[in-house]
């Protein structure tokens, strides 16, 4: 009998880069012949999956319900006894070798963590972002870096209005960080946390998260399935979302500074400011919109770089990783985990986040290098990306963290 993953997430399909990294994970271990169980929310845009029945009611934050089922909702997002009785259901049907898993917030909410301990089910998550010690995930309120919960007072996020500018869902997930504290169903339930970036080793230290319960494994890409395009275009490329912490709007006003040229690949809610930002300041900015699968990789291949200019804590975005598997360098902010990835001279070009003139400096000096400088960095990002970012170490590091818990594999 092979081994079962159950393998678990809100959402099941490819809708941000923490569901790409946890469809990944499945499909990297069932082709080791691994039999992967999901454990989701169900959703319209979801994958097939013959598990489907098991998946918990669809929550959506934000959306426009009657009052009586906003309420219903929300008490579910704090505490999801739906999600616990269809988890248990689910592992005394597939009776898992581990559990694996990775955004669990508000959909089906950490309440599923003790089932799964109280069942034997070693347990192994991968911590996308900083949910753990910062409600609001990111450590960003009103447009700059914060650390103000850092002392246990998460009453912050609510009179900041840290999520999304509301004060009543900042209120919801105050409560739900004060609930699962107190529960501890993090720290009494999981028996292993998985962090793609050092930097974010580094942040939870910080708050008081340590220890052998963290393990670093750097995210993946399978490079071996891009064709990498070395020969340096013109242009710039952004892909990603248009929101204000990835530091778009520092890109343009950089770009138009700079008088280089700019393809913006993505959607988002500033996306419409930024098409006013460009024209207002003259900038070569084209707005491509979202693409996806060979038309993205197209306009990947055509670019002289691809610039990720974020200002708040990256963890270790794919979009780096998939520019060097493309043999694309990267110019990017110094800001969280981003530096591991993106070395000076090496794999890329680097600058001060929100840096306005000294990124346009930076990307005035990239357009003016001979191309046979720019194909260098690009060929040794790839290098870099095919020896230390590979389906196969990615498997390895994981695989021995699950025979550490007694786990057997294939």
């Amino acid at each position: 009998m092979p081994p079962t993953l159950l393998s678990v997430n809100n959402y099941y399909y490819p809708r941000g880069g923490a569901e790409v990294v946890f469809l990944r994970h499945n499909d990297l271990f069932a082709a080791d012949g691994w039999a992967v169980v999901p454990f989701c929310m169900q959703h319209p845009s979801n994958r097939g999956s013959a598990w489907s029945e098991h998946f918990v009611e669809e929550i959506e934050l934000g959306r426009r319900y009657a009052f009586g089922e906003r309420v219903r909702k929300g008490l579910k997002s704090l505490y999801s006894v739906e999600a616990r009785s269809k988890i248990d259901a689910l592992i005394e049907r597939v009776a898992p070798d581990v559990c694996h898993a990775h955004n669990i917030y508000h959909h089906l909410s950490p309440s599923i963590l003790s089932v799964v301990k109280r069942r034997g089910v070693p347990l192994v998550m991968t911590l996308h972002d900083l949910k753990l010690a910062c409600p609001a995930y990111s450590m960003l309120s009103r447009g700059e870096i914060c650390e103000r919960c850092r002392r246990g007072g998460l009453y912050h996020v609510a009179l900041r209005r840290c999520v999304k500018g509301s004060f009543a869902m900042s209120v919801l997930v105050m409560a739900e960080s004060y609930l699962h504290r107190l529960l501890r169903s993090y720290v009494d339930n999981v028996d292993r946390f998985i962090v793609p970036s050092r930097f974010y080793l580094q942040k939870l230290a910080e708050w008081g998260f340590h220890g052998a319960q963290f393990s670093y494994v750097p995210n993946f890409v399978d490079a071996s399935g891009a064709r990498p395009r070395p020969e340096p275009g013109r242009r710039f490329v952004y892909f990603g979302r248009l929101s204000a912490e990835k530091g778009v709007h520092t890109l343009v006003r950089a770009v138009a500074a700079a008088q280089v040229g700019i393809d913006m690949i993505g959607t988002g809610p500033e996306a419409d400011r930024l098409k006013s930002l460009a024209e207002s300041l003259g900038a070569d900015a084209r707005f491509l919109g979202f693409l996806t699968g060979e038309d993205l990789e197209h306009a990947i291949a055509a670019a002289r770089a691809v610039v990720v200019p974020s200002e708040w804590y990256e963890n270790a975005p794919l979009s780096v990783l998939e520019a060097f598997a493309l043999g694309k360098p990267v110019v990017s902010s110094r800001l969280g985990g981003l530096p591991e990835l993106v070395e000076d001279e090496e794999t890329g070009w680097t600058f001060t986040a929100g840096a306005t003139d000294e990124l346009a400096a930076l990307l005035r000096r990239i357009r003016d290098l001979p191309d046979g400088a720019v194909r260098c960095v690009g060929e040794r990002a790839r290098d870099r990306v095919v020896s230390e970012f590979s389906p196969q170490r990615y498997r390895e590091a994981v695989g021995s963290i699950y025979a550490s818990l007694g786990v057997r594999g294939h």
